[in-house]
């Protein structure tokens, strides 16, 4: 049986994926790696309760901040190029970055060269 929490984390999720899009085979795979990660399911709940970030958590030295930080970059990066799916779009950057760090948590290698190495266009002729 779920508890509160739970059962107001599903609806947030839920909620989540509807306003950035993602159809119900994204939120059933986002919510299962949810709840098999400890660390990350906190964060997720105490971004719901207080609104704010918790960052306790850190994946090769990155905490959910970092991975917002640098997907904001790269969503920069996207208005550039004319691709603007995620403008105005809080919530699907708040669940990317979620779905990332779940991602990172698997291959933390992956993404922390990612991290690195990506960077949005700040600087001449980048793209």
């Amino acid at each position: 049986m779920e508890n509160k929490i739970d059962h107001m984390a599903r609806e947030w999720a839920e909620a989540l994926c509807l306003y950035a899009g993602e159809d119900q085979v994204f939120l059933e795979q986002f919510w299962k790696a949810l709840r098999e990660s400890g660390p990350v399911y906190r964060e997720f709940i105490y971004y719901l309760e207080h609104r704010n970030f918790l960052c306790e958590y850190r994946i090769s030295g990155y905490t959910i901040v970092d991975i917002m930080v640098w997907q904001m970059d790269h969503f920069k990066a996207q208005l550039d190029r004319g691709h603007d799916d995620m403008k105005q779009n809080g919530d699907k950057m708040l669940l990317m970055a979620f779905d990332t760090m779940l991602k990172m948590e698997k291959q933390p290698e992956k993404y922390v060269y990612l991290m690195q190495s990506e960077t949005g266009t700040d600087y001449p002729e980048k793209y």
